[in-house]
């Protein structure tokens, strides 16, 4: 195979799972959240390795923040109605 079909091959692979994973959180932000958890939790355990653990809470999602009564979204309330 040349070498620049070869990195071409490359290039386009690298655009396609950049764009798929944009899709996917924007469009299935918690099932994105409990993939992120779900690979890194193994990693940061007691006993494995410190590069491993380092690597784990990378990827681990940011903490969600509870600050509302009901629980987060810190959009509750009704929206104020547009005057024309």
């Amino acid at each position: 195979m040349d070498a620049g079909l070869l990195a071409q091959y490359a290039i386009i692979a690298v655009a396609v799972v950049f764009s798929a994973w944009f899709v996917a959180k924007r469009q299935f932000p918690n099932a994105v959240r409990r993939l992120r958890l779900a690979i890194a939790v193994p990693m940061v355990r007691g006993g494995r390795a410190p590069w491993m653990q380092k690597l784990g809470r990378q990827i681990a999602p940011p903490a969600m923040s509870n600050d509302g009564a009901c629980g987060g979204c810190n959009s509750c309330g009704p929206s104020e109605p547009k005057r024309h």
